[in-house]
């Protein structure tokens, strides 16, 4: 037969009740675990612990043995009273030196000569046309240069293969010694022509300075080269 059971009886009604009692007191329990103090214990030593520890506390310690500390100089003591003492030495003769008798003590004065400065006079470079007396070549002018410039220039064989001519425009100066020197190339047309002008015109012998009041000076030239081909 099965056992019949009353509806009061039944504890299945109850399981959720008990399920929220059981919540309820498991967070009381964390709570008074979180919530929980404990405090240190103090410690109370003895007259007797005490007034040894004091003991021990006021033992002396003594140093090692150390050096004596040095003696402080001593300070002279300085006395109003003045002494007055008879210091009267014997000088030797020999010990008095005079530049009379020692030539190599004396000392030689000699005048001041102020050191002259050499002022370098740096000759100007003088146009042709201003100059009073003309360099000349070979015993002529310019024309004469233009006769021995062409007598002596190789037309360069790259210009001729190539039908190149023009006029090269030269700059040079002749010094007071007659030598052509700065010899520059104001105008040009081609290198090859360039640089056969520059030859023949640096190569020229020496002229006969031209003159400045009576004075040798530098003339400067502008001086034209023509190429043409025949």
């Amino acid at each position: 037969m099965e056992i019949k059971k009353t509806k009061k009886a039944n504890l299945e009604n109850k399981k959720i009740l008990f399920t929220e009692i059981g919540l309820v007191v498991t967070l009381a329990i964390c709570l008074l675990a979180f919530e929980w103090k404990t405090y240190d214990k103090s410690v109370t030593m003895t007259d007797n612990t005490t007034q040894l520890a004091t003991e021990e506390e006021s033992v002396p310690i003594i140093p090692p043995d150390l050096p004596p500390p040095p003696e402080m100089p001593k300070i002279p003591i300085v006395s109003d009273v003045i002494e007055i003492v008879d210091d009267a030495v014997k000088i030797k003769d020999d010990l008095i030196l005079s530049t009379e008798d020692n030539k190599n003590l004396a000392v030689q004065v000699m005048d001041y000569v102020p050191k002259q400065v050499v002022e370098e006079t740096v000759e100007e470079d003088i146009p042709v046309a201003v100059v009073e007396e003309k360099p000349q070549f070979m015993g002529g002018d310019e024309n004469e240069f233009t006769k021995w410039v062409f007598k002596n220039l190789i037309y360069p064989e790259i210009a001729k293969e190539n039908n190149i001519q023009g006029r090269v425009t030269l700059s040079f100066v002749v010094g007071p010694d007659g030598r052509v020197v700065d010899v520059k190339v104001l105008r040009g047309i081609d290198a090859s022509l360039d640089k056969e002008a520059v030859r023949v015109v640096s190569m020229s012998p020496k002229w006969t300075p031209g003159k400045q009041r009576n004075k040798p000076v530098r003339v400067k030239y502008t001086f034209p080269v023509i190429f043409q081909l025949r």
